[in-house]
């Protein structure tokens, strides 16, 4: 799935259009413009070479206040990209070692259980706790089992596919910012 040509495609798009909704809309905070100021983003996952993500500062002198969109490639701060967190949160009630070692090959980096866990212990006590989730979760008819959440989510999305992948993403975009 990882390696799949369309979806870094489809997940650089995604984020383009939140940008660009972002831009449009000006300042949050005095309706100003907004000037691009792009983070840098070091991932270390995948086969993907994203180095920034987007975001902008107000142009009013005195506000200068930042707006980041949502992302779909990048959840929140962590360092893998949301594709990796999501993927492997989904699959780590079964995962092997094996299973581990060859998702770091396939990744060029080390995946710790350790990591996998703190990821874990993330959507029980922060996603699940959350504004967020407070409101989404009357979104799903029947509810979706908490205690396996991301692996539900991801076969409620049909994350099996690219297109569902970046579905799924995109609803869990609102983790991505503060």
């Amino acid at each position: 799935m990882l390696t799949h040509p369309r979806l870094a495609e489809l997940l650089e798009k995604v984020d383009w259009e939140f940008a660009q909704e972002a831009h449009l809309g000006g300042c949050l905070y005095c309706g100003a413009k907004l000037h691009r100021g792009d983070y840098e983003r070091k991932p270390r996952d995948g086969p993907w070479s994203w180095d920034k993500r987007y975001s902008f500062c107000c142009s009013q002198e005195g506000c200068r206040r930042r707006r980041t969109p949502p992302s779909v490639r990048f959840l929140g701060r962590k360092v893998y990209t949301g594709a990796v967190v999501v993927l492997l949160s989904a699959m780590t009630d079964g995962i092997s070692g094996k299973a581990l070692s060859r998702l770091s090959e396939v990744l060029g980096t080390t995946l710790y259980r350790r990591t996998l866990r703190r990821w874990q212990r993330w959507w029980q006590e922060v996603v699940l706790g959350s504004a967020f989730w407070k409101t989404a979760r009357g979104w799903f008819m029947p509810p979706v089992v908490e205690e396996r959440f991301v692996s539900a989510l991801w076969q409620r999305f049909g994350a099996d596919s690219p297109e569902g992948l970046v579905r799924l993403l995109r609803f869990l975009s609102p983790l991505s910012i503060p």
